[in-house]
Order: structure tokens, then sequence, then C-alpha cells
């Protein structure tokens, strides 16, 4: 198993989305933060489910939402890291300010 761990940066990320959805349709945003949350838990026993998209960084699409999870294995500490949630449309290069 794979410890998890998730930036503050990608935590920012996360409250901000949520709260943009709840601001949409109530509890939409709690819909979101439940599929997010089961999706990086699958990552705990399936960290290479994704393939790799650019530097040593995979992407999950979260499912029914248009934004992805990227992250790094890091095999010597059995640990994946999460370090941002963007959306599908957001430009590439701020993703590559944060690896």
């Amino acid at each position: 198993m794979y410890k998890i761990k998730i930036d503050e940066e990608a935590l920012n990320d996360l409250r901000e989305i949520v709260i943009w959805y709840n601001n949409q349709l109530q509890n939409l945003g709690l819909r979101f933060h439940k599929q997010v949350k089961s999706q990086i838990n699958s990552l705990k026993s399936q960290p290479y489910i994704c393939t790799i998209r650019y530097k040593d960084v995979r992407c999950m699409l979260i499912k029914k939402f248009p934004f992805i999870i990227h992250y790094t294995i890091n095999e010597e500490y059995s640990l994946v890291e999460i370090f941002a949630i963007y959306h599908t449309s957001r430009n590439p290069e701020i993703w590559n300010s944060r690896v």
C-alpha cells in the first residue's frame, strides 16, 4: 500500500473547486469532494493506474467532473504525492510550475 501526500496547493485547489460547485448547486461541492476522495484512496493500492503525462507526472481524470488530479509516485518511500487538481481546460504551463 502506498501512502498519500496532498500538497497544500492541491488542498487549496480542492477547497476552491468545492466552494465554486456549492455556489452553483447545493451539495454539488460535497459530491465532487466525495468523488475526489474516492479516487485518491484508489491510488493507495493502484498508483500506476494512470499513465505518465509529463515530467513523471501522472494524471487521473475525476469521474463526472472536468478536473484532473496531478500526481507523482515516489517508489523509495511508497508515496503518491498529489500536487494539483486542475480543470481540464487550464493551461498546462501552470501545472509545470508546481512540479
